[in-house]
């Protein structure tokens, strides 16, 4: 993986790799997509570093981190939300403002129409084979934006609901009602 990176001219992409790196744990392929797409998305929003954004993640797998990282867009701060539609996309956009309706956003899909013409890539991403994550991402530096489509979507915004809470008649605990339950998620499921 040293001499992958090593043939990384860009400073900013190093500096982003280096910071995603110890929160992910590895330089993952899927972590690289991350960063890529991260990376697409701010340059077709404009955004800047440290605006507040939102962030749809199509998987649970890898690239939310460099999403976490870069963006600081986490699912405690509800500037991440993960849909797992076991899909290499995700949708971004800034944060609406208050009583916005619809914002406008972009979505972010690793192709397999366009990563078919990068083997070791489109053979990782397609499972069809194992490859190291150097030889994909090596792909993936080559490739740059060609493996991605972009496509201008406009995100409806979900109105805000007022938290409330309750005390679960079973376990005695206090629990936030998503309708007019009397009993947790735990209780209710066993």
């Amino acid at each position: 993986m040293e001499e992958v990176i090593r043939s990384i001219s860009d400073p900013e992409l190093l500096t982003q790799i280096e910071r995603v790196v110890p929160f992910h744990g590895y330089l993952s392929t899927g972590a690289f997509v991350g960063i890529q797409i991260y990376n697409i998305a701010r340059r077709e929003l404009g955004f800047s570093e440290g605006e507040r954004l939102f962030v749809t993640c199509e998987t649970f797998s890898c690239m939310p981190d460099a999403f976490q990282v870069l963006g600081g867009c986490t699912i405690g701060n509800k500037g991440l939300l993960i849909e797992d539609r076991g899909k290499m996309a995700a949708t971004f956009s800034r944060r609406a403002p208050k009583g916005a309706a619809r914002v406008e956003g972009v979505r972010v899909v690793l192709d397999p129409a366009r990563t078919a013409s990068y083997p070791r890539l489109h053979s990782w991403y397609m499972n069809t084979e194992k490859v190291p994550h150097e030889e994909a991402i090596r792909d993936l530096l080559r490739a740059g934006d060609g493996v991605y489509t972009i496509k201008a979507v406009t995100v409806e915004v979900a109105e805000k609901p007022k938290k409330r809470t309750a005390i679960c008649e079973d376990c005695g605990e206090s629990f936030v009602l998503r309708r007019d339950e009397r009993l947790c998620r735990s209780c209710a499921e066993r």
